[in-house]
């Protein structure tokens, strides 16, 4: 783990400073004349003060090395993780089983800026962690020799501070996590407004719009306010006792030396000895302070990570060949639950070379169930499986979308993005077959050009694109969502002959309001 690959460069730092202190301290006990005590032998030597600064010059130099490798370990380590993390997240926000159905903004503030949260606190927090926890106790332990006492007053305080950040940091935690939620809710609002900015030009829905994204930004702004509330008050803490600690090693040490203490001195303290306890002093808390600067990006690290987890805990699938033992599938009892959303249970069963139709009224679930037999949405209850009893790998099914997916290219590298080794005159085959033949006479054949958004592509074009698509994969089971919608009744028939014909080699299952497909359809499922 990083905390532990820079516990040795965070020793090297508390000793640098420990070196660094004592030619401080016996710089000053040179000028002053007044080298005695425990440590008097090592301040000895040639020269007034050439030990001292070489004491200093080398303490410093170590730290700034020991800073370094803490920064460049917690910096290789961090990016490897992320790595690793994206290579397990990506996929499944692609296209593997989501536990509800999430929005593009959703999906963007999952893959984008959670992972940037979790970076921030891999190289920030991690690195101070361990050495938090045992800096003190080793600077208590470099200055007991020195002054036993000093060391005595450093650990007292250190047990009601850490009480104390215990009760700040379990707020800090809390706000943290309702404020993680908050952007995320603000981010998917704003990029799904802002893709629909033309639609909502349209119906003069600017102000509600707008009324939306203030209170979502209200929201942001209020939970935002309650970390940086939470923050302070940890730091507030930090730097009590801090300071406590501090003043009450500069009040014995300035009271001890001239003899002013009201009691009898527990040990005997000379000058350098003295301003190396005074020099030592903050150093005690000053892996503490860099834990609290870190704090932050560790509540917005975990919080993230929480979100993250029901996507990153996933087995990414291996591959199989596409339909290789593929002989139908099974649904079994499929339950869909989520808000908005209910679905089920489901049991039907599809054939090697089949047609089934899914209808019912909008919002019934039809997209749902697709998605969920897809494996792209995780169901409540029940399963998919082969007809043969085994699981449903995704490299069998091959998804013709309402709006699929466009890339910035050509025609045809969009049509051959499940099939990316078809040749031209494959692609050119395909698209005639589900009637892309007057798109490619007038805009440039396979090479006109696409952009994400499909401009200048009708909605019935934008489905044949994915349908043909799908077609092209070889996949041998076909999800059609509404594949003759926006099509005319003589293209719609088209679409259905055509269907009806893939049906002789694939298994095709299709959502549809269109009655005529549904009853071309070998059985239909009404949700």
């Amino acid at each position: 783990m990083i905390y532990v690959k820079t516990t040795v460069p965070w020793l090297a730092d508390i000793a640098g400073a420990a070196i660094l202190s004592w030619g401080l301290a016996s710089g000053v006990g040179r000028i002053a004349g007044h080298v005695t005590g425990p440590l008097a032998a090592s301040a000895a030597g040639p020269g007034p003060l050439l030990l001292p600064a070489a004491f200093m010059l080398g303490g410093a130099t170590l730290r700034a090395g020991a800073a370094f490798a803490v920064d460049r370990n917690a910096v290789g380590t961090a990016l490897a993780k992320g790595r690793e993390r994206r290579r397990r997240l990506w996929p499944a926000l692609l296209g593997g089983p989501l536990p509800g159905p999430l929005s593009t903004g959703e999906s963007t503030t999952l893959a984008i800026d959670h992972n940037t949260a979790i970076a921030n606190r891999d190289v920030r927090y991690s690195p101070v962690r361990l050495n938090a926890v045992i800096g003190p106790l080793v600077v208590a332990g470099i200055v007991a020799p020195a002054s036993w006492v000093a060391a005595a007053i450093m650990l007292a305080t250190l047990l009601p501070f850490v009480l104390g950040s215990i009760l700040a940091g379990t707020a800090a935690r809390r706000a943290s996590e309702r404020q993680l939620a908050a952007l995320s809710a603000l981010s998917g609002l704003f990029v799904d407004r802002v893709t629909h900015l033309p639609l909502i030009r349209h119906y003069g829905a600017e102000a509600r719009i707008s009324q939306q994204v203030r209170e979502a930004t209200r929201q942001v702004a209020q939970r935002t306010v309650a970390v940086l509330r939470a923050a302070f008050l940890s730091n507030a803490v930090l730097e009590f006792f801090a300071a406590l600690s501090i003043a009450l090693v500069a009040v014995y040490c300035g009271f001890s030396l001239p003899g002013l203490l009201p009691f009898r001195a527990p040990e005997t303290l000379t000058l350098v000895p003295a301003f190396f306890v005074l020099a030592m002093a903050p150093e005690f808390y000053l892996p503490m302070r860099r834990l609290a600067a870190a704090y932050h990006e560790k509540q917005l690290g975990e919080a993230a990570e929480a979100a993250l987890a029901p996507y990153t805990q996933q087995t990414t699938e291996a591959a199989e060949p596409a339909g290789s033992d593929f002989h139908g599938i099974e649904v079994i009892g499929l339950t869909l639950a989520f808000p908005g959303i209910a679905v089920g249970p489901l049991s039907f069963a599809l054939a090697r070379h089949d047609l089934v139709a899914l209808t019912g009224p909008t919002g019934s679930g039809k997209t749902s169930t697709l998605a969920a037999i897809a494996g792209q949405l995780a169901p409540a209850a029940g399963r998919v499986v082969g007809l043969d009893g085994s699981p449903l790998p995704s490299t069998a099914i091959a998804w013709a979308a309402q709006r699929p997916l466009l890339v910035t290219g050509t025609l045809a590298r969009n049509l051959a993005l499940a099939a990316p080794n078809a040749s031209d005159k494959q692609i050119h085959a395909v698209a005639e077959q589900v009637g892309l033949g007057p798109l490619l006479g007038r805009r440039g054949g396979l090479d006109m050009a696409v952009d994400h958004a499909g401009s200048g592509l009708s909605g019935g074009e934008r489905r044949r694109i994915g349908l043909a698509r799908a077609i092209l994969s070889g996949r041998p089971l076909m999800l059609c969502d509404e594949p003759t919608a926006d099509l005319d009744a003589a293209s719609a028939a088209a679409m259905i002959a055509l269907l009806q014909n893939l049906s002789q080699s694939r298994c095709i299952l299709v959502a549809t309001h269109d009655s005529t497909l549904a009853a071309a359809a070998r059985q239909e499922i009404a949700l």
